[in-house]
């Protein structure tokens, strides 16, 4: 029986001109860029590469490329399922080509189409002084403490990748953006990265700006403006004054809690009562034998005492060194753990 090519015309998914063929006899769909990935692999079926890494692929197209035209996906992918061909095999203008299952694509771009949204918060920032990133940390731990169930991803965006930032924002209820002030506007990469979020019309998501200035700090201001321009439901904003001290990152990690409480999805998890209070200063003093040597800023000197924690950082007395979180600054440079060397002692 002679085989016969069906067009569909496919227009914004997501050129004007898309179109996808469809080859009766072998059931084989050629969806041109629907469906596809930025991904090669040695191997060119579905099934014979990482199904993590494919989907991650997957999803990381879908979000950087399609999301703008989530809703052309949804009536375009019901038209063609209305045809009620089967389909064995789905070959994409790049990418892997699904031959086992192929209509799990499908089923994924429908659930994608729909306003998508995982439990998860996505913070990104840029800083001049590490002062924003403090305010990023500290704001995280807030959102642990209240709701430890979501799922908190933080970038630099000077130091990360910009589609896996965007695909983050995607999948999340909400995100936090940062910036320093400078020249009384929002850090150039940061307003880069929000232009193009305005350009990927993301759907069903909630934001709040946050970051450290010196004067006036109008760069805060002028994101939030943009970030509600860009579609997404506002929370209140966050500025700190320079470096932020005690009080200040107090404030982040409350801003914090009540963005887990506004932004949460479910009832929140009733707060355990704590068995045992945190160690005192002088209790921890007494048992600092046990808590490892002090550490020694190579930059700066500034020396971290186990036995005194840094309760400017949420670091509490009796915390040994390898317990410190990553995300630790040095109180008088700014600069992280991977200065610090331990502190030589006298020979007794």
């Amino acid at each position: 029986m002679a085989k016969q090519l069906i067009f569909v015309e496919t227009p914004m998914l997501h050129w004007p001109d898309s179109m996808m063929t469809y080859l009766t006899g072998d059931a084989v769909l050629f969806s041109n860029d629907a469906f596809g990935q930025h991904y090669c692999d040695e191997h060119l079926f579905n099934d014979e590469v990482d199904q993590t890494e494919l989907f991650e692929q997957c999803q990381r197209y879908y979000a950087n490329i399609l999301t703008p035209f989530s809703r052309l996906v949804t009536p375009k992918i019901t038209e063609i399922l209305g045809f009620n061909l089967p389909v064995d095999m789905i070959a994409t203008s790049h990418g892997v080509v699904w031959r086992d299952n192929p209509t799990q694509i499908v089923e994924l771009y429908l659930k994608w189409a729909a306003d998508y949204q995982e439990d998860r918060i996505t913070l990104f920032y840029d800083t001049m002084s590490n002062n924003t990133r403090m305010m990023a940390d500290a704001i995280a731990q807030g959102i642990h403490e209240v709701d430890p169930r979501v799922a908190v991803k933080i970038f630099n965006v000077a130091r990360s990748d910009k589609n896996e930032i965007l695909t983050n924002v995607f999948r999340s209820k909400g995100v936090l953006v940062g910036t320093s002030t400078m020249n009384n506007v929002m850090m150039p990469k940061i307003a880069g990265l929000v232009e193009e979020i305005t350009g990927l019309r993301f759907r069903n998501k909630r934001a709040s700006a946050f970051g450290s200035h010196g004067w006036s700090g109008g760069a805060v201001d002028r994101l939030s403006t943009r970030l509600q321009d860009a579609g997404f439901e506002m929370s209140l904003s966050l500025k700190a004054k320079w470096r932020p001290d005690g009080n200040a990152l107090a404030l982040c990690r409350e801003h914090g809690r009540e963005i887990a409480r506004q932004w949460a999805l479910s009832p929140l998890p009733v707060a355990q009562a704590a068995t045992t209070a945190a160690p005192t200063v002088e209790e921890a003093k007494s048992n600092s034998t046990d808590l490892g040597p002090c550490m020694q800023c190579s930059v700066c000197q500034w020396i971290y005492d186990p036995a005194l924690g840094e309760p400017m950082q949420a670091v509490e007395p009796g915390t040994p060194w390898n317990a410190v979180p990553d995300s630790f600054l040095c109180p008088e440079c700014s600069l992280g753990k991977d200065v610090f060397d331990e502190l030589a002692t006298e020979a007794k």
